[in-house]
């Protein structure tokens, strides 16, 4: 059942034809469209759907992080001569399981840093043409390749590693820019198929795939690296690699591009969603008003939060798995599970907090705007709080464990903070925004690691790693204080524009809204 309210009118007409559509965004008209289809929602299975892609990407992501503990050959690597052996914790847990023994790779601190931050050099170059890519010609095909082409370079990632660290680093390049699509062309997705009081929730289920395939892959990592079959460490890259092109398959049957193209969607949910955020689809192929974008306050305002919280995301994820074992000297096993406990207590508030936002915003007690604000200032400040405290407790290995648990689930608030600030300043260039600020942001996965390993120096005691979390901690606030100042939840002028455009087009080649 469709029901069309006048503006000022008491009148209501309604349409029994569930299969026409009836429903333009860009009346003035309010329009209320019935979602009572009982059957599973496509847009839900295209938030599952996309929860597994980003489990996966995150998987073949940070396994390495992992793997490479076990892939390195720590004695035959040349110690610094100022190393203060007394200002890193004692080894403990006589009952732990057994350490891993050296690797077959003898890599440095320095060229580690590299290898890890590697895979960045090239998911930064694929943000805006990925954005931009599935604007023009469809998320479902851009998102789908990004993650079947890194699940490929995945499997081979051993026999690059045993071919040279160039090579290695090579194909982690290559990971990269296959994965560099996945994001934007996702927020591509939202904006097509979620109407905008859904976003924030249906944002959070998505992209808390990234944790939940986080904490999946880094104690299961560590568990096979610690196997002796085919040298252990291999396996990971196997296995994640082989999920991924699994779930290319699955991803290409279930899911399309737009409510309208779906074969199998309910009339009452297409008309649903059209209804909410329209055919946004058909003004893809516009020129992109770059100069407005590039200058846009806002954005910038996206743009440097993310930074700074991507500083912070980047040490914690690439770094800490090496700060647990040189500094802390937990066993890969230990290690593996401990480093998960951000991602767990993430993805389990992030969902919260989205609710929670989404919730604040319905009933009026927060504006879309000042939901932003606080839940942004949320993921930043209590997170980096976090990071200063892990770097005074010291040796304290409980109170470790409690920290990251408080930073991961605090850091799930940026799902409800300015990750679907992209639409709300233009529904139609979403991608292309999202692709701008991801890649900027993202250029701190491999600026991070580089830093790390220039500040530590092959002398990883707990003096020179409390400079690397103090450093994090305040790129992330001063990142988010920026956001706070000059963030907005209006569309933009020159986005407003289009609308207008599109709005007079229609009018002027449509006849009649409802035939």
């Amino acid at each position: 059942m469709v029901k069309i309210d006048g503006g000022t009118s008491d009148s209501e007409r309604e349409f029994n034809n569930e299969d026409e559509l009836l429903l333009d965004p860009y009346e003035t008209q309010r329009i209320t469209v019935q979602d009572t289809t009982e059957c599973i929602k496509a847009r839900y299975i295209m938030a599952l759907m996309g929860f597994l892609g980003f489990a996966n990407v995150y998987a073949m992501r940070v396994n390495l992080s992992v793997a490479i503990v076990a892939m390195v050959n720590n004695t035959a690597i040349p110690k610094s001569n100022s190393s203060n052996f007394s200002d890193v914790c004692p080894v403990e847990y006589s009952n732990a399981t057994e350490l891993q023994p050296d690797g077959e790779f003898v890599w440095d601190e320095s060229t580690q840093g590299i290898i890890l931050g590697s895979f960045f050099y090239g998911y930064v170059l694929t943000q805006i043409p990925g954005g931009r890519l599935a604007e023009l010609y469809g998320a479902k095909l851009v998102f789908g390749l990004g993650v079947l082409i890194t699940g490929i370079l995945t499997i081979i990632s051993p026999f690059a590693a045993r071919l040279g660290t160039s090579f290695f680093i090579f194909i982690r390049v290559l990971e990269g820019l296959g994965e560099g699509v996945t994001f934007p062309s996702m927020h591509v997705m939202l904006a097509r198929w979620i109407p905008p009081l859904e976003r924030s929730k249906f944002a959070s289920y998505v992209y808390a795939g990234a944790n939940f395939g986080t904490m999946i892959s880094m104690p299961l990592a560590g568990y096979l690296c610690s196997l002796e079959f085919l040298g252990g460490w291999p396996l990971s890259f196997y296995l994640f690699g082989g999920l991924g092109v699994i779930w290319f398959l699955a991803w290409f049957f279930l899911v399309f591009d737009t409510p309208s193209s779906h074969p199998r969607i309910s009339a009452e949910e297409r008309n649903y969603i059209i209804s909410q955020v329209g055919e946004s689809h058909l003004m893809a192929r516009r020129s992109i008003p770059w100069k407005h974008i590039l200058t846009s306050v806002p954005m910038w305002a996206i743009l440097v939060t993310q930074c700074g919280m991507s500083w912070a995301f980047y040490t914690q994820l690439t770094e800490l798995p090496t700060y647990m074992k040189n500094v802390l000297n937990f066993d890969i096993t230990q290690n593996s599970m401990l480093s998960t406990l951000p991602y767990v207590t993430g993805w389990v508030l992030g969902v919260a907090f989205s609710h929670i936002a989404d919730w604040l915003i319905e009933k009026g007690f927060l504006s879309v705007l000042n939901s932003y604000k606080v839940f942004n200032s949320l993921a930043a400040v209590v997170p980096s709080a976090g990071l200063v405290a892990i770097a005074w407790v010291g040796c304290d290995r409980l109170a470790i464990i409690l920290l990251l648990a408080i930073t991961g689930a605090f850091g799930g608030a940026t799902y409800a903070g300015n990750q679907m600030n992209h639409i709300t300043l233009s529904p139609h260039y979403a991608g292309t925004m999202y692709g701008i600020t991801n890649a900027a942001s993202n250029t701190c996965g491999f600026l991070a690691p580089f830093a790390i390993g220039l500040i530590i120096k092959g002398n990883d005691t707990l003096t020179q790693w409390r400079k690397v979390f103090y450093i994090a901690a305040a790129v992330n606030v001063i990142g988010n204080i920026f956001y706070i100042v000059f963030a907005s939840a209006t569309e933009q002028p020159w986005s407003k524009e289009i609308t207008n455009n599109t709005k007079e087009e229609k009018e002027n080649n449509t006849p009649g809204l409802i035939q």
